[in-house]
Parts: C-alpha cells; sequence; structure tokens
C-alpha cells in the first residue's frame, strides 16, 4: 500500500546500484535516518564512505513513520540518571534533548523541503491519574530548561478539538516534517559532501579482511571498507548473527484522511502541535501540510492485505473528532520498527571495526538522526565522548515466536490501559 508520504515526497535523487568494486574508510549497510546521518556527518569530518541500501534510501521505516520529532526516550530524566548514574545519564539526557535541534537545524542548513514545523508535541492522558504522571514527566524537562507546559482537561480539548482526555503537557522542542522527504534530503546533503549512496544494492556477505572488512553485493560488486556499520533497524536480516534476533520487529500501521476544510476541521490541532496518547498501546496523531489528518498505532504482525486492517485506528479518530463525521481515508500503510527489551537504542561493537545500530522503538527521526552524529564522532575517535550506551549484543530468548510475543503484549497492555482508565 503506498504511503503518503510516498505520494508527496519530492522525487528522490539518483542513487543507482553499485556496478564496480571500491574501497571507503567506512561502509554503511541501510540508508534509513541513522545510516545516511551517520554518513553525513562522517563525510563532513574528511572520511569516504559508502552507504548500501537493498531497495532504496527511506525504503523502511524511516519514510513511514509518523512525521513527529520528539526529543525524548522511554524513560523520564530521573529514571534515566537511575539507571546510568549522573556522569553517564546526564550526558545521555542532554543529547537527546538536544536531538530535535540537530533534525532541524540539518534541515535549515542543508535546505531540506520537507514541510518542517516546530509547534512542539502534546502528550495526553484519559485519565486523572495519568496526568499526574505526566505532570511529573514535564517538570522534570523544565528542571533541565526544556520549554513545558502543563495542560488541563480544557487546555488540551482547547489546542486539540477533542474533550477526550483529562490532561497532559506540551513538549515545546518537538515538531513534524515530511519523512521520507527528510531522508532524501538527507541523501542529498551526504551526496553534496562525497558520500557514494547506492540503491537496489543488497549486501549478501561480510567478512574481516586484514585490518578491515569486505562486503559482498547481490550483484557482485564488493566494497572494502576499514570500518562497518550495519543500521538496518525493523528491516535487519541475517547479515550479522544474532542482530534481528536482539530485537522484536513490529509494525506501527498509519491511516490519513483527505485534506479537511470547514469550521469542524479549523478546531482540530489549530496550532499545529503533535500529539501521542499516554498509553502502553499509544495513539498518535498530527495534520500534515496540506490539512489532512494522521494517526498511527500498533497493527497486526504481519504486513497489513488491505483497509479493513486499519480498521481499528479508523475508528479510534471518528471517537476523537466526532465533529468531523464520517470519514475519508484517502491513504494507509504500515511500517516496521524495532522494539528492544529495555526499550533503549542499542549499539554494538561485537568485532573489530563493527558496530550495529538499532532499536528505536518508535522514536526514528531525532533519534537516529543524533545517533548518526555520535557514531560519526566515536568511528573517528575512539575517545571522543559518545552519549549512548554500547552494550554487548543479546539476542531475545525464544525470537521465533515473536508473533507470540507481540500478540499476547497487545492483548497485555490493552487490558493494563483500560484498568488504568
Amino acid at each position: 500500500m503506498k504511503s503518503l508520504w510516498a505520494a508527496t515526497a519530492p522525487a528522490a535523487p539518483p542513487t543507482p546500484a553499485l556496478a564496480e568494486s571500491i574501497k571507503v574508510d567506512v561502509a554503511i549497510v541501510g540508508a534509513g535516518y541513522t545510516g545516511l546521518s551517520t554518513a553525513l556527518h562522517l563525510a563532513e569530518r574528511g572520511v569516504s564512505v559508502c552507504v548500501l541500501e537493498a531497495n532504496e534510501p527511506g525504503w523502511g521505516a524511516s519514510g513511514r513513520n509518523g512525521g513527529q520529532v520528539n526529543p525524548t526516550l522511554k524513560y523520564d530524566p530521573d529514571q534515566l540518571v537511575q539507571m546510568y548514574g549522573a556522569a553517564r545519564g546526564e550526558p545521555l539526557i542532554h543529547t537527546v534533548s538536544n536531538s530535535a535541534d540537530l533534525v532541524f537545524n540539518l534541515i535549515q542548513r542543508h535546505g531540506i523541503d520537507c514541510a518542517p514545523t516546530r509547534k512542539g508535541w502534546m502528550q495526553v492522558s484519559y485519565s486523572g491519574k495519568g496526568v499526574a504522571g505526566l505532570h511529573a514527566r514535564a517538570e522534570q524537562w523544565e528542571r533541565r530548561g526544556v520549554p513545558v507546559q502543563r495542560l488541563d482537561a480544557n487546555a488540551v480539548s482547547s489546542r486539540m478539538g477533542s474533550q477526550a482526555f483529562a490532561g497532559g503537557w506540551l513538549d515545546g522542542r518537538a515538531g513534524a516534517i515530511q519523512p521520507l522527504a527528510y531522508a532524501r534530503g538527507l541523501v542529498r546533503a551526504a551526496q553534496a559532501v562525497g558520500v557514494r549512496i547506492h540503491g537496489q544494492s543488497a549486501v549478501t556477505a561480510m567478512q574481516q579482511a586484514g585490518a578491515g572488512w569486505k562486503l559482498q553485493t547481490a550483484s557482485g560488486a564488493q566494497v572494502s571498507a576499514g570500518q562497518v556499520v550495519l543500521a538496518t533497524n525493523g528491516y535487519s536480516g541475517d547479515l550479522w548473527p544474532g542482530m534481528a534476533q536482539s530485537v522484536l520487529a513490529a509494525n506501527s500501521f498509519i491511516v490519513a484522511t483527505r485534506p479537511l476544510s470547514g469550521p469542524a476541521a479549523d478546531s482540530i490541532l489549530p496550532g499545529q502541535e503533535t500529539v501521542s496518547t499516554a498509553q502502553r498501546l499509544l495513539l498518535y496523531f498530527r495534520k500534515d501540510a496540506h490539512g489532512r489528518l494522521l494517526m498511527g498505532g500498533r497493527g497486526l504482525f504481519n504486513d497489513p492485505t488491505g483497509p479493513a486492517d486499519f480498521a481499528h485506528l479508523e475508528r479510534s479518530l471518528a471517537l476523537l473528532f466526532p465533529q468531523l463525521g464520517k470519514l475519508d481515508f484517502e491513504y494507509r500503510w504500515a511500517g516496521r520498527i524495532a522494539i528492544t527489551r529495555d526499550f533503549m537504542p542499542h549499539v554494538h561493537e561485537p568485532a573489530p571495526g563493527l558496530t550495529l545500530a538499532l532499536g528505536c522503538n518508535g522514536r526514528g527521526i531525532a533519534l537516529c538522526t543524533s545517533l548518526g552524529q555520535q557514531l560519526a564522532g566515536r568511528l573517528c575517535d575512539s575517545r571522543s565522548d559518545f552519549a549512548y550506551p554500547v552494550t554487548p549484543l543479546q539476542r531475545l530468548p525464544l525470537h521465533g515466536l515473536q508473533r507470540f510475543y507481540i500478540g499476547a503484549g497487545v492483548a497485555w497492555y490493552s487490558l493494563l490501559d483500560r484498568l488504568s482508565l
């Protein structure tokens, strides 16, 4: 199913398949946000880089997400300090907090045509108990200098155009973009500083060769590199043993209406904020640059086969905004996100000169862009400050049952969400 983003993004820059064997300093597998940001920041440091993509840049979750630029992790700042200690936790918090700045600065610096808006992100709760937790979250970020607002039910209703929520908070750092257009803009920016980017160039094998690595592509062309980054996230295969088995690849489904107009449409998100619910099985929604209303959330484990697979999202949108009447949906699509056991991004270095980076847990735009910048610094100088934890690669137990894991988890979290209302 064709996404809204594929239908409306500027044309993709040429990224022809690799046709000859080459040698570079760093080879990156995966042309999503992580791989493209890493490549761009490496090339700006004078490093020769090649990016290899099995499909086309932005084909995976980087071109299919909801377009929200949210500079947060699963955990609140105080929790991160408890987990990692102040010496490691505070630099991580600072890096994450600045990740939206990084995205919007890159957009401005490279003239990326991706309909950027930066009006903030509302996280809202159906219950008063949930609102108290969100206000506590806001207070933690406020202590660290972040512009926040605590919202009661009336404030949420006036900003959102829905009376379904008891309150929440507004994070002023956040915004929204056309995500596939952003990925394509990163391609152009990286190419402008010398990065070779090759679509339709699946890597079929890799092996250590002396002090570096040799990558074999489906066409027969090879890439020799001193260092390799695997940045395939929710679409990871068997290129490195255990990588795909270290995450759960869950589908996120999204629907988009036709462009809306009139007083009822104008009452919904008039300030152009983005929104997520604070449920365990969250919903996220926003308007795009043309007035379409989008909603996303978890879906089936399998890829969707027809409109019926999106009915749960369409019902939710109708319940939240009854003033719109019957809605006409123009686009329905899905993409896979990589979920880690601890809900943190994972960086692994299982062999000399090899880095694995995956597990964005649905926060890919800001997080992956930031992770790429950080990886570039680490690859150039292993002694440089690196904000994200580097951990051993660990397979999830009984990973072959991930269909069962996801189905059981959806049922369990759905029950907990109902009990917390």
